[in-house]
């Protein structure tokens, strides 16, 4: 992305605050305005008339030098909010800088601040004396946002400076820095504003100039300007409020000085929001934010979040270090929350929960996403990786600890189970292929960091972390984590420096043998590219089996044998007459060579050939295994009977998952793959349906561009039919579903049966719809189920009118609960009507198209997913990807998310080489977007590569299973 830092004079800047507005906030008076001029330039003295031209530095590598280091930050900001058309921020900050070593600049990072040079002020405050030090001149790097303060003397290694740095800008229109959010007020029918913040991973430098890289850290103390109908939030908590020197009816909060921490972290905010305070017994204030109309929606996060950090506090042996922590819903939110230490921004459909329309998963999801966050606030913020390349120390953490905290507080969710199928399917979809990444990386540019948030450092990151709790046990693994948050508490960290503790602690619990290191194993996770295949072969005569590793590719272009890799494999299994799955601690281990070569494994007394045995228990380590023909037809025989719940329900979901891999690539042929899935029909649990509809979910999007759509459509019938059935279809009997998990299986069934038109589910939708159509005030009334809604929309949608679709719109518009407004948003595009299609793609687009820009690529995927709407998905996205481009600018990787629902339905080879030249010749508009555009384009040639080897095959499977 262009990079750039903006120095300017900045007398014509002054009257941005002093405009007459026709907004809700009431214009200053002339009296102010002489007041804030007088302000403004007793604040900046000669620098109006200062030159600020400066040179391009020739330092350009893309770490900060090592001389300096920042130990605390004294951060003063005005925000004014009264001219929507000129919302901006005004502000000093002082750093205190160590030396280290001699010098004679001072390089920091600055991104899009005006800053005026003559007003740069550095001052030695230790050592020697105190007196000022002339800054020469300045310097930028606009590759790397290096701002360069040349000293006029050297600075001396042992002596401490203060550096003072006044800095202005608006309040950015993008989701990033220190940006603008707003809310309709529909008492008023007018516009709220509001300023949040989001830093991580590199954008510290777009609110304040400071050295913007993780192990940097320091201490902040933060002073907010504001007008005081306002409040102000910070990381701390407030110590005081003083009124302003020169603005009436403005006022300055200082908060408390918070404990080191990365910049990236650091947060504030001006809102006129409400609060739903929190009980804490013997612990921190805790406080829920939200817009004035929402706060009734904060109930759910108000209640869990206190419960979950109490959790964290016992799970890690730490109590939560400061003295407040505050959750915010912010209207417009990028991601979907970020964890601020103390100040945790969330999206407001990831922290709000209606009971009448937020589904269960909905709250599921929340419950994730809140204990995600705040298991941040001990993995991540009190230990910090040194550098983005082990980003997953903190991703990969939160999320697999995420899903213990809630399943210790909602047991009756079985969340951890799905939570962790979820992460090791997600992980083996996007590391099965060649363009996929380490995950521990080595990060150069910015691009890259943004690149690392993605499922290699959540998902996979979370399994390998599950694998290690497994085979390590529950006492090691906690030991292991808490002697290291304590060895590195406030400080920083890398991998490594987790593994020594956690193998001091599996060697003096005896978890693990003396002679093997966690740093071993877990390298070989972390710093190779994908995950092993282990084939089995079995001699039924000899009780043996033969285990070989490789790696599992979709790409069969590329040769096994050219990515060699060995990957360290705790092996544990269990047999037909043993079924103890619950023993998850390695029997064997599948070790490596010094030098990376797979020793193979024999294993011994395994029972003859009228009995199966199954390698992974409860699917405990992220690898695939594929057995010899007779193990497979015993499983098959074993699933399609009356015994199948013998297998442990993980289980029964990864022999599903495993076989559908292997029949894509070849390993299986899709006749035994469909025996597999045939046993569906007698399902009744959730995980292996969630298996089943990963797998036959990128079935569809190939096949219904076919003539032979027609049989798959009669198979995923006879596989769905029994279990509607069962579940009574799509009547409302939630209410008797004795375990929660049956309400989310009969949630998934009703959305698939509907798609497939199974049963009475499409007319019964439409039917629900009508009911909803009919009432005196639908906005406040809604008789559809709310677990259904999803599906119900969908269905008439899909098959309604053009009035159907704007009654689903306007309820969009009117809505007040975020959860709700996504679900309408990710339905709308069921509709069959290339013009009602074409006019949401533009809207998406469109600043003043009623959509919000975080929710934009939402949409195009709910249009590009669907069988009417990919094509136009795609050509809106290759005619239109310069608007589109300028739409995100600068936060261009959210393009990211435009490319994979498409990347799933191309499956011709000129389609391929279309969407190549596309690529070529639109070079300028996807920078920074190489690893999305790589992955898309490789899962297009692993379609075309099934269409050339499977599709005859499986035509002909299918056909016989019918």
């Amino acid at each position: 992305m262009g990079l750039q830092i903006t120095h300017t004079p900045v007398l014509s800047r002054i009257v941005y605050s002093v405009r007459s507005s026709n907004s809700r906030i009431r214009s200053p008076s002339s009296e102010l305005v002489m007041k804030w001029f007088l302000f403004f330039v007793l604040a900046i003295g000669q620098g109006l008339c200062a030159s600020t031209a400066n040179s391009v530095s020739g330092y350009n590598y893309y770490r900060l030098p090592t001389s300096l280091k920042p130990q605390k930050y004294y951060l003063r900001i005005l925000t004014l909010l009264d001219n929507p058309d000129e919302l901006r921020f005004t502000g000093t900050v002082k750093i205190v800088i160590e030396a280290l070593e001699n010098t004679r600049n001072i390089t920091l990072h600055s991104k899009n601040l005006t800053i005026d040079d003559s007003e740069i002020t550095l001052r030695l405050i230790s050592g020697k004396g105190t007196r000022d030090i002339c800054v020469s001149s300045t310097s930028v790097n606009p590759v790397h946002d290096f701002y360069i303060l040349n000293t006029c003397e050297e600075l001396l290694a042992g002596n401490v400076y203060k550096l003072s740095l006044p800095f202005s800008a608006d309040l950015s229109r993008q989701l990033i820095g220190y940006y603008r959010s707003s809310y309709i007020d529909p008492d008023a029918n007018v516009t709220r504003w509001l300023s949040a913040t989001q830093f991580e991973p590199a954008s510290a430098r777009k609110a304040f100039p400071c050295f913007d890289e993780p192990a940097y850290k320091a201490s902040f103390v933060v002073t907010l300007g504001y007008h005081k109908k306002f409040t102000g939030l910070s990381n701390m908590p407030v110590k005081e409020t003083k009124p302003h020197e020169y603005l009436p009816d403005y006022i300055w909060t200082y908060f408390e000085e918070s404990v080191p921490m990365s910049t990236y972290l650091v947060a504030y905010s001006v809102n006129d929001f409400a609060n739903k305070p929190s009980t804490l017994p013997n612990g921190a204030l805790f406080r829920t934010w939200a817009r004035p109309n929402a706060i009734d929606q904060c109930d759910f996060a108000a209640e869990f979040g206190p419960r979950v950090l109490q959790y964290y506090e016992q799970f890690f042996g730490i109590k939560y270090p400061l003295p407040k922590i505050d959750q915010m819903a912010v209207p417009d939110f990028s991601a979907g929350a970020m964890e601020n230490w103390g100040l945790v921004n969330y999206r407001e459909s990831t922290l709000l929960f209606s009971e009448n329309h937020s589904s269960l998963a909905d709250k599921q999801d929340l419950a994730i996403v809140i204990a995600h966050e705040l298991a941040h606030q001990w993995f991540g913020n009190l230990v910090t990786m040194k550098w983005w390349t082990d980003l997953w120390l903190n991703e990969g953490f939160a999320t697999y600890v995420a899903s213990l905290g809630v399943e210790d507080i909602h047991p009756e969710w079985n969340s951890k189970d799905r939570g962790s199928l979820y992460a090791i399917v997600t992980a083996f979809r996007l590391d099965s292929l060649i363009s996929s990444h380490p995950i521990s990386r080595p990060i150069q540019m910015v691009t890259e960091i943004e690149e690392s948030f993605d499922s290699i450092s959540y998902q996979k990151g979370s399994s390998v972390l599950r694998m290690m709790h497994l085979f390590m046990g529950e006492d090691a693994f906690r030991s292991g984590v808490k002697s290291y948050l304590q060895l590195y508490t406030y400080k920083n960290a890398e991998q490594d420096n987790l593994w020594e503790s956690l193998t001091q602690a599996a060697h003096k619990t005896g978890a693990l043998p003396t002679n093997y290191e966690i740093k071993t194993i877990m390298d070989s996770w972390t710093l190779q590219t994908g995950y092993p295949m282990v084939n089995v072969t079995r001699d039924y005569t000899a009780g043996t089996a033969k285990l070989s590793q490789e790696r599992y590719l979709r790409n069969t272009e590329i040769s096994r044998a050219q990515c060699v890799g060995c990957w360290w494999i705790p092996l544990s299994f269990t047999t037909q007459n043993e079924k103890d799955f619950g023993n998850t601690a390695p029997k064997a281990w599948m070790e490596c060579t010094r030098t990376g070569e797979s020793i193979p494994k024999s294993i011994q007394d395994l029972p003859g050939p009228d009995q199966w045995v199954i390698f992974n228990n409860q699917l405990s380590t992220p690898y695939k295994v594929n057995y010899d023909t007779q193990n497979w037809k015993l499983l098959i025989k074993t699933l399609n009977s009356e015994d199948f719940r013998k297998i442990h329900v993980m289980n029964r979901a990864q022999l599903i998952d495993d076989v559908l891999y292997f029949a894509w690539t070849g390993e299986q042929d899709y006749e035994t793959a469909l025996q597999v899935t045939d046993y569906l029909q007698r399902e009744r649990d959730l995980l292996p349906w969630r298996s089943a509809f990963n797998n036959l979910k990128l079935l569809n999007r190939i096949l219904r561009q076919t003539p032979n759509f027609v049989f798959f459509k009669r198979y995923i019938k006879k596989l769905l039919s029994p279990i509607y059935e069962d579940l009574n279809g799509i009547n409302d009997t939630f209410s008797s579903l004795q375990h929660q998990d049956q309400i989310l299986l009969k949630t998934t069934v009703v959305d698939w049966a509907c798609q497939y038109q199974v049963s009475d589910c499409v007319p019964r939708a439409r039917s629900h719809f009508r009911s909803w159509q009919s009432e005196p005030n639908p906005d406040e009334n809604n008789p559809i189920p709310v677990n259904f809604r999803s599906a119900v929309y969908c269905a008439a949608i899909k098959y309604g009118t053009d009035e159907d679709w704007e009654f689903l719109w306007a309820r969009y518009k009117n809505s007040n609960v975020g959860s709700e407004k996504q679900t309408i948003l990710s339905t709308l595009g069921c509709s069959r009507e290339v013009w009602i299609l074409q006019r949401y793609l533009e809207r998406s687009f469109n600043p003043k198209g009623g959509i919000r820009k975080q929710d934009s690529s939402l949409t195009f995927q709910s249009v590009a997913s669907r069988e009417a709407g990919v094509l136009l998905a795609k050509k809106y996205l290759t005619d239109n990807v310069d608007l589109i481009h300028k739409y995100y600018y600068p936060q261009t990787r959210s393009m990211s998310r435009l490319f994979s629902q498409i990347s799933e339905q191309i499956i011709t080879t000129s389609d391929l080489n279309g969407f190549r030249a596309f690529v070529t010749n639109s070079r300028q508009y996807l920078k920074g977007l190489n690893q999305a555009i790589q992955q898309s384009l490789e899962i297009m040639l692993t379609n075309v590569q099934w269409m050339k080897r499977n599709y005859h095959q499986f035509s002909v499977s299918i056909q016989q299973h019918l």
